[in-house]
């Protein structure tokens, strides 16, 4: 059942979102080579929590961290732990903050350090512009089938793979809500759901550089990895659907 939100609640969730996306510029700077994924969640949580606001994934039944990070081929949900970054590791960051009963969502990719290649420059700056292109679908009178055919679009247009198991997702109360918006076109746009005011969704582009396959990761009960041991990465923003316009919230 989609939850479709007030004007008063989309403030609410901009203020969250705001909250959010300060905590993220200020965390981005600390995360260095030689740093573990430990130290950068519990900066997360200390940003997250000097903004007013509670981190929205130790919410989530079983995980009792702020922040995500996943490093190289880990696709989602990877606790962090002592492992130390290296230059040249393509690290995701997927955060949430929680603020007067409503979640934000927020992920991205980069490289640590100063170690790239082009073949890694244009693998994310595809992920970051098909998450742009696909926010610009995420309009009144348009379908969740739009926002999917954009993303598929980007990401596959460019010899990329969509994680097609892992979806973008409605936001609200609860950090997964629906609908669910997944990176592909599964059946026909008309046949998608409508997007109406009042939605408040997490538009995820999920993707890999040689696989859709994933697997999870031995030894843990969370972390995605691609089933190749590919590169992946995941851009997302938390976006509200208003009748005068679409706010960006992260």
């Amino acid at each position: 059942m989609i939850i479709y939100k007030t004007d008063e609640e989309i403030k609410i969730m901009q203020e969250c979102g705001a909250k959010l996306k300060r905590a993220v510029e200020k965390l981005l700077p600390l995360v260095k080579v030689g740093v573990t994924t430990n130290f950068i969640d519990k900066k997360a949580e200390e940003l997250i929590r000097r903004e007013g606001a509670e981190s929205s994934f130790s919410k989530v039944e079983g995980y009792k961290w702020t922040i995500c990070p996943t490093i190289n081929e880990q696709i989602v949900h990877t606790p962090p732990s002592e492992r130390t970054l290296k230059n040249g590791d393509v690290l995701t960051i997927d955060i949430g903050a929680y603020f007067k009963g409503f979640h934000s969502d927020y992920s991205t990719t980069f490289v640590v350090g100063d170690k790239s290649t082009p073949a890694i420059e244009a693998f994310l700056k595809t992920g970051k512009e098909t998450l742009d292109n696909a926010i610009k679908k995420a309009v009144l009178g348009n379908r969740i089938g739009d926002i999917s055919l954009e993303i598929e679009k980007g990401i596959e247009g460019a010899g990329y793979f969509i994680m097609e198991q892992l979806t973008g997702h409605g936001v609200g109360r609860e950090l997964h809500e629906d609908p669910f918006i997944p990176g592909f076109l599964s059946k026909p746009i008309e046949k998608t759901i409508k997007l109406k005011k009042g939605m408040v969704l997490a538009i995820e582009v999920i993707y890999s550089m040689g696989t859709n396959e994933i697997a999870y990761e031995k030894g843990g009960d969370w972390s995605i990895v691609t089933k190749d041991g590919s590169l992946s990465a995941c851009f997302e923003h938390t976006i509200a659907i208003t009748d005068k316009n679409t706010l960006v919230l992260t």
